[in-house]
């Protein structure tokens, strides 16, 4: 009888990785990791892009098996921490490419059922990678490595992913990247990993793509933009708090905190008991970004000849958006309320019950006697307020908008901000008069 012929060892772990038995696929899976270990540490060795994609085949089919969702989450985690097994960066590029490869040909095989579980796996890998670059030390040259991958695999006109991976790649990868570098990555590192997407946005003939690039990449950039401000105020607060602690004496810092009611010192830890990122409107870590470098740098590439009339005016749209934050000025009038904890810590009240009776003493100072309240532009409390400069929080909050609305501009966000306006009038009971006059001139 002729012997069997011996498998590769990919092969014979591809098999055992999709068996029907669990306790098979998790022995598996352990096995899989060593052998990595021990096959990239050898001067020759390493895995060639066809071992990888059977690799692969069996990792997709493990996740496949897997029912319950705690254990698709385990399972998630430990397939993605593959990645850190590879010894050199080359494999870990090599693993990732053969990953989203796999991913693009049986993405239109998943049924709707196991549909989520493979979302999970694509975020979980995506996550791993990018700390794999946080472990190397956010170098720039792995950072082009990897973002010239993600585009020619995923984003690229040629490549062979479908809709959905593309549009559930770009929904994640900012957040992704916030989890992972916003404590870290600078705003001009930020502007590197944003780059790919100002050019896919002006050459893509793909609709969805050009619209899911748009939401999830710049105009998320927009809607984070006061959380933005708001966690770079609070890194110079506490810069000029440990300057000013080193200016005093040595043996103050060294002191119990004093738990009087009136005092500042026992004050302080109170301002500290809640954990970033349980307020309601918190959106967890986000990005600092250069708003006026990447308007530029999308003006630079939505302006070429080549670019589709529907990318450009679309890109416009998100380019007078950037522009308006490099002002100062937000495209909202609701902050969020945690972005204001700061200006309520120094006695500022609410801007909808606020500003509007301060305007109306303003243009009638003759009436009522009422003297100017606003703030003396020299205090602290003001000098604050114009450097965050936001926007209805100034004593000329209309302004600068107007003045760059243009022909043309945003018809929709100027009437949506009328109408907001409007109703704080009516809260304020500025409105009331009106409202009972105007039955009688109906009827008339």
């Amino acid at each position: 009888m002729v012997p069997r012929a011996q498998l590769p060892p990919e092969i014979q772990l591809a098999q055992r990785l999709a068996g029907n038995e669990q306790v098979t696929r998790d022995r598996a899976v352990k096995r899989l990791r060593k052998y990595i270990v021990a096959r990239t540490q050898r001067a020759a060795g390493g895995f060639t892009h066809d071992e990888l994609l059977k690799v692969w085949k069996g990792l997709f089919y493990c996740m496949w098996m897997q029912d319950k969702p705690l254990l698709q989450e385990e399972l998630g985690r430990t397939i993605s921490q593959l990645i850190h097994a590879f010894q050199t960066t080359e494999a870990q590029h090599l693993f990732l490419q053969t990953f989203w490869q796999t991913m693009n040909r049986e993405w239109t095989g998943i049924d709707r059922l196991r549909l989520d579980k493979f979302y999970m796996l694509m975020r979980m890998v995506l996550n791993e990678s990018l700390k794999a670059l946080k472990t190397q030390g956010w170098e720039e040259r792995r950072i082009e490595q990897l973002l010239e991958l993600l585009t020619t695999e995923i984003l690229h006109p040629d490549s062979q992913a479908p809709s959905g991976v593309k549009s559930h790649f770009l929904e994640i990868f900012l957040e992704e990247l916030s989890k992972v570098g916003a404590a870290e990555l600078t705003a001009e590192q930020n502007i590197k990993f944003i780059e790919p997407f100002c050019t896919i946005a002006a050459r893509t003939p793909d609709s969805l793509v050009l619209h899911n690039i748009t939401r999830g990449i710049f105009e998320a950039i927009v809607e984070q933009a006061p959380f933005a401000i708001e966690d770079l105020m609070n890194e110079l607060d506490a810069q000029e708090g440990d300057e000013d602690g080193m200016s005093e004496d040595g043996d103050l810092e060294g002191d119990v905190p004093s738990k009087e009611p009136g005092s500042l010192r026992g004050a302080a830890p109170d301002r500290c008991e809640e954990p970033p990122g349980d307020g309601e409107d918190s959106v967890g870590p986000v990005l600092q970004f250069d708003y006026e470098a990447i308007a530029s740098r999308l003006f630079a590439v939505a302006s070429q000849q080549g670019t589709p009339s529907q990318n450009r005016k679309r890109l416009y749209k998100v380019i007078r958006k950037l522009q308006d934050l490099a002002e100062g000025l937000f495209p909202e009038d609701d902050m969020p309320e945690k972005a204001f904890r700061k200006l309520q810590e120094d006695g500022q009240e609410r801007r909808t019950k606020k500003r509007l009776p301060k305007s109306r003493s303003q243009n009638q100072p003759g009436k009522g006697g009422k003297e100017d309240s606003r703030p003396d532009p020299s205090s602290g409390s003001e000098r604050r307020i114009r450097r965050r400069r936001w926007r209805g929080s100034g004593p000329e909050p209309t302004g600068p908008q107007e003045q760059l609305r243009g022909p043309g501009g945003r018809g929709a966000r100027k009437k949506r901000r009328q109408l907001r306006a409007g109703a704080r009038m009516k809260v304020a009971g500025c409105q009331e008069p009106q409202s009972k006059q105007r039955p009688p001139q109906r009827r008339k």
